[in-house]
């Protein structure tokens, strides 16, 4: 060996083995005056449970969106879960100066603000609900306490399906107060409904307000007498919009609502950005304590004559403890009637859960 180069390897090799005994560097020496220690705490930390679709479009959309800069990954599966993280963390030069972690193992959650659940079975042909439900809850019985443990303040988000019933088993399996728990819910149906109006009305989405409450899923209640353009409801201008005698058949937008998430699964095989974008909005509601309102799913016993303890959706004002105050929205008798109906449809199914 030239002996330029051997002066400059045992260089080398003492440096590093100074490294490995003092665990400093010289460069880092030479460029850092310490004034005090570092922390690692941005007091935005989310954990999101699950690296499938949904749970990566979460991620991608709070990232990019600057919810957060701190996102830590739990899943079952090793190889993926290091994937992503490897994948985001590449990314780190595009974002604002983000701080990414995956783990199997939940401490790596602790601290979250914020913990997202998307993990979950998917349904087998001909099983039926309640044992998809049952499978799920059993899923949920092994995550939500590690999150409790390890983020005992955190505000949860539960976006598994069936997510009003899922919701409610996270409450009875954490332990925590019912405005700490919500359901992704119907903020979803909700954006898609207001697409579709603006479809309809040539207007943008952001200026179509509308609500879909009760469950995420096929009884939804679209609130027909709340749709409105700059204060102007659409119901004082068509008494029969929403109903089977509406000559201008505009309850096919509900109908395309329920549809369309078979519709995108049917074409792609999954959903993943609008759910994802949806997480994202929530986060951000909770986060920065924006006393928005969002329609998700919550604890509803007492809400509108609804007797059972189950959790669907109406419009909630959200911050930085979760759920402060649901709306109570002027509802028509029928769209009563379809919530109720709802509310005894989820406690069927809650009935016959096995904690």
């Amino acid at each position: 060996m030239f002996p330029v180069l051997r002066r400059f390897s045992v260089k080398l090799l003492l440096s590093r083995r100074h490294y490995r005994i003092t665990g400093k560097m010289a460069t880092l020496e030479q460029l850092f005056q310490p004034v005090q220690p570092r922390i690692d705490d941005t007091g935005n930390k989310v954990t999101v449970v699950g690296t499938g679709q949904v749970g990566m479009a979460a991620v991608f959309s709070m990232l990019t969106q600057g919810v957060t800069n701190n996102i830590a990954l739990v899943d079952v599966m090793e190889d993926k879960l290091k994937g992503e993280m490897m994948d985001l963390q590449h990314g780190s030069a595009f974002m604002k100066n983000a701080r990414i972690q995956a783990s199997t193992d939940y401490a790596i959650s602790a601290g979250s603000k914020i913990c997202v659940v998307t993990a979950g079975v998917r349904q087998r042909e001909g099983e039926s609900r309640l044992d998809l439900v049952q499978r799920n809850t059993d899923v949920l019985k092994i995550i939500i306490p590690q999150l409790v443990k390890y983020s005992p303040d955190a505000v949860f988000i539960i976006a598994s399906n069936p997510v009003d019933i899922l919701t409610y088993v996270t409450w009875k399996i954490s332990g925590l107060p019912k405005h700490r728990v919500i359901g992704s819910g119907t903020n979803l149906d909700s954006a898609r409904f207001r697409y579709l109006l603006s479809e309809k009305l040539s207007v943008a989405a952001t200026s179509c307000h509308g609500y879909i409450i009760g469950e995420h899923g096929d009884s939804s209640v679209p609130v027909w007498s709340g749709v409105n353009v700059a204060g102007v409801r659409l119901s004082d201008l068509n008494v029969k919009i929403g109903t089977d005698g509406d000559p201008e058949n505009w309850q096919e937008l509900h109908e395309m609502v329920v549809k369309s998430a078979y519709e995108v699964i049917k074409l792609k095989g999954y959903t993943s950005w609008a759910i994802g974008l949806s997480l994202s909005q929530l986060a951000r509601a909770i986060l920065t304590n924006a006393n928005s309102v969002h329609a998700v799913s919550t604890y509803l016993k007492g809400e509108h004559g609804i007797e059972e303890d189950v959790f669907l959706s109406l419009p909630c004002v959200l911050g930085s403890n979760g759920v402060y105050d649901v709306i109570r929205q002027p509802l028509t008798e029928k769209e009563l009637g379809q919530l109720r109906k709802s509310a005894l449809l989820m406690a069927q199914v809650q009935a016959g859960i096995q904690f």
